[in-house]
């Protein structure tokens, strides 16, 4: 095989693993309250029981919120089969009320002392076209790796993967950062924050998101920095073999986008 007909294979592979990570997993914007509940509950899996980070929870019903949950977009990625939840974001909409504390974004508050870039602060920017992704979770059993010595999991309930449901699990993380890059663009914002260990960015500027490092380091659960990207040269510099998925997720959020936004924040779109 030559190495052009190795290339045309492999995209092949990747075109089809893509297409089945689109057939097999819903995106749902937490618009009820039984959506919210889910979200919760999987950030208290994986940030308080797991990670085991000092964060406010629910101890009674296992949930973790926090004051911006109420000026944010909630999103969940839904394992169609087994009907589990696969991962959740959320993106934060700082509120236009100026005697609001959520006037400024998580990042703002946790960073304040620590941005260093010369060109790029939240409170540089049009307030209207900011917003900041976090919250990012994905399950235990969407985390595991396989191989012929690691047997497939089981969820709670005895569902068991196939190898080909196993193989779409990498892909989570980046149809997480599609869904945020989606709700960006159709909630009008362009600027765009994020606190990330080091390693994320640098996965993610293989698919193509290439994230400017703004803070120093910040000690927040674990050492973390402070990232921007505009969402405009996000969209520009995507590799072309996840356009199709991002227009995907873009048509299945745009509908529920509504009945999702915060409620100052809808009143700034309508």
């Amino acid at each position: 095989m030559t190495t052009e007909q190795e290339k045309h294979r492999k995209k092949a592979i990747s075109q089809a693993l893509l297409k089945r990570f689109e057939q097999d997993y819903e995106f749902i914007l937490a618009t009820k309250d039984e959506d919210r509940k889910k979200v919760y509950a999987l950030r208290h899996e994986v940030f308080l029981r797991e990670l085991h980070y000092d964060m406010r929870e629910d101890k009674s019903h296992h949930l973790e919120q926090d004051e911006y949950d109420n000026s944010s977009i909630h999103c969940l990625i839904k394992h169609r089969a087994s009907g589990l939840s696969a991962g959740c974001m959320r993106l934060v909409i700082p509120t236009p009320d100026e005697d609001s504390p959520l006037k400024r974004l998580p990042v703002e508050i946790h960073g304040r002392k620590h941005f260093d870039h010369p060109d790029i602060h939240p409170r540089d920017l049009p307030s209207l076209q900011l917003c900041e992704v976090s919250r990012l979770a994905i399950a235990r059993p969407f985390r595991a790796t396989h191989n012929k010595e690691r047997p497939l999991p089981y969820d709670g309930d005895g569902y068991r993967f196939s190898l080909a449901e196993a193989k779409t699990f990498p892909l989570i993380s980046i149809g997480l950062f599609l869904c945020t890059y989606s709700l960006v663009g159709l909630t009008g914002r362009r600027h765009v924050f994020a606190m990330m260990e080091p390693r994320l960015p640098r996965l993610l500027a293989l698919s193509g998101f290439h994230f400017t490092k703004v803070s120093q380091t910040i000690e927040y659960h674990g050492t973390r920095n402070a990232y921007y990207i505009d969402h405009r040269k996000a969209e520009q510099e995507m590799h072309q073999d996840l356009m199709p998925l991002y227009l995907h997720i873009q048509k299945a959020l745009a509908p529920q986008l509504d009945a999702a936004l915060p409620p100052l924040a809808a009143t700034l779109l309508s």
